[in-house]
């Protein structure tokens, strides 16, 4: 798509999301003690997102290459750090924005009003008209990955009668490799 696509990502606390902690609880405001399963991912994010949308890509690519290629664990605090090396940002400027809870504020605020918008997981795509689609899926294979995403925006943004699509579970996925 070129330089038609345009993304931006925002913050949503999966772990606030699944809580059982009551509707008071709130994952962002539990202190440095607390052992979050995805705050420094979602404050990495927004660290790079401070140094603009290249670096935030290029981040985010390490990062999700080392979690889903590498298989590697993404919940603390120095993976997002040596995501942010390999992507070649400004390490000092990183490390202060990731480290700053103003951060947690942000994550807060981001979750807070995606769930004010009916948004309830990620990876949910919204739309220059407003539309929006939770869309889980697999990697697909690097030589169908962008009719695959073609199909879901045709589907998602241009067919808004289309409510939910399930598949059995399980097998799904069946004969896919994941």
């Amino acid at each position: 798509m070129g330089d038609d696509l345009d993304i931006t990502y925002r913050s949503f606390a999966l772990e606030q999301a699944n809580s059982q902690n009551g509707p008071e609880w709130k994952a962002w405001e539990q202190g440095e003690d607390y052992e979050s399963r995805g705050l420094w991912a979602l404050r990495g994010g927004r660290a790079a997102q401070m140094q603009g949308w290249a670096a935030h890509d290029k981040w985010m690519l390490e990062l999700q290459h080392y979690k889903f290629v590498e298989r590697g664990d993404i919940r603390d605090r120095q993976s997002v750090i040596d995501a942010a090396e390999r992507a070649g940002l400004d390490m000092a400027k990183f490390i202060s924005d990731v480290d700053s809870p103003d951060r947690l504020v942000e994550i807060g605020r981001d979750h807070e009003e995606a769930v004010s918008e009916g948004i309830f997981g990620t990876p949910t795509f919204i739309f220059e008209d407003g539309s929006a689609a939770f869309l889980k899926t697999f990697t697909p294979p690097e030589d169908d990955s962008m009719a695959a995403f073609e199909n879901m925006v045709l589907m998602a943004r241009n067919r808004p009668y289309f409510g939910e699509l399930k598949r059995p579970q399980p097998p799904w996925p069946r004969d896919v490799e994941v």
